[in-house]
């Protein structure tokens, strides 16, 4: 097996360096084994490598979360498991994704659906299951109501997005460069606005004829600044703090607007309300079924293994869009991308 081992806190510059032959993965009970095609890079890729995220595995550890694959001509399979070795195409979530092989619980891992090349599926485990347990599960997103999608270029940004719209909400969705708000238009917000821009605030509450919008999805640590237009009784999810800073929201603004504040960590799910988990999957995959929702990668494809440290840099300098996605190998008469 081949992938990036890490053996101590290190810096993104020092990534090319860990990419070394291990010996394949021995799979315990309950998990099987994958051979990679594609893996999507996430933020906190960037920081767990650093040991700056909450999830710290202990050293040696392979880096990398989100992949899709077929599952492994010798791999075993454990009771109440349906995939066929060699032959079941799953996307799934896991530590040890920037690898060419993984073993993996196997209820991690879901097929993928019909259509999708496994560079689509790669990035499906993390960015829509988050994005519809936090508009769902967390601010109860209604027919009707106005939903504000910062950073709604990226990954679960344009997750947010679709959702949102299968929902049946107006969606706003801001970004920072004119070709994120195109791709946000595109993937079909009824609004885009220049968060970089002064003032975009008044703009939203134009677009809401005053009233404010009815529900903040916050990847990047932009919720104090939304709060100028949030409605009465909106709600604000806190995803993510991709600006790098963790925000202090002043509690008498939560009074005053009569708001409630809250947040989303769908990797504790499966510990902390593992009877959601099946739940949210079937109606996130029913979305895909009904064509409301679909994968939106990079324009570009990084080709091979050894570009997971491109991609990463790409992807933390904020130059790409949609979910950054490494092709770790062909997938012959199947890829599209």
């Amino acid at each position: 097996m081949k992938g990036f081992t890490i053996t101590r806190h290190i810096k993104l510059p020092e990534l090319p360096g860990t990419l070394v032959d291990s010996p394949d993965p021995t799979p315990s009970k309950d998990e099987i084994v994958v051979d990679i095609y594609a893996t999507a890079l996430n933020f906190f890729d960037i920081l767990q490598v650093q040991g700056l995220h909450q999830s710290k595995p202990p050293h040696p550890y392979v880096a990398g979360a989100e992949f899709a694959g077929i599952v492994s001509k010798s791999s075993p399979i454990p009771a109440g498991c349906s995939f066929v070795p060699g032959k079941t195409r799953v996307f799934g979530s896991g530590q040890g994704a920037f690898a060419d092989t993984i073993s993996v619980p196997w209820k991690q891992c879901l097929e993928i659906p019909d259509g999708l090349s496994m560079e689509e599926a790669s990035g499906l485990s993390v960015t829509f299951p988050t994005s519809y347990a936090a508009l769902v599960n967390r601010a109860s997103l209604q027919p009707g109501e106005t939903l504000l999608v910062h950073a709604a270029a990226g990954g679960v940004g344009l997750a947010a997005l679709q959702i949102g719209k299968a929902l049946g909400a107006t969606v706003i969705a801001t970004a920072g460069t004119p070709e994120k708000l195109d791709v946000a238009k595109r993937a079909g917000a009824d609004y885009v606005l220049d968060y970089t821009k002064e003032g975009w605030q008044k703009e939203c509450l134009k677009l809401t004829k005053g009233k404010g919008v009815d529900v903040v999805y916050d990847p990047v640590g932009m919720a104090i600044p939304s709060l100028k237009c949030i409605a009465w009784n909106g709600r604000v999810v806190i995803v993510g703090f991709a600006a790098g800073s963790i925000e202090k929201i002043p509690a008498n603004l939560i009074l005053l607007k009569n708001i409630a504040v809250t947040g989303v960590f769908w990797g504790a799910y499966a510990k902390n309300e593992p009877e959601a988990v099946p739940v949210v999957w079937k109606e996130t995959l029913e979305l895909f079924k009904q064509k409301k929702v679909k994968s939106i990668p990079y324009k570009v494809i990084y080709d091979g293994l050894d570009k997971v440290p491109e991609g990463l840099r790409a992807l933390g300098a904020r130059e790409t869009w949609g979910k950054v996605v490494v092709r770790v190998r062909k997938e012959e008469g199947k890829s599209k991308l």
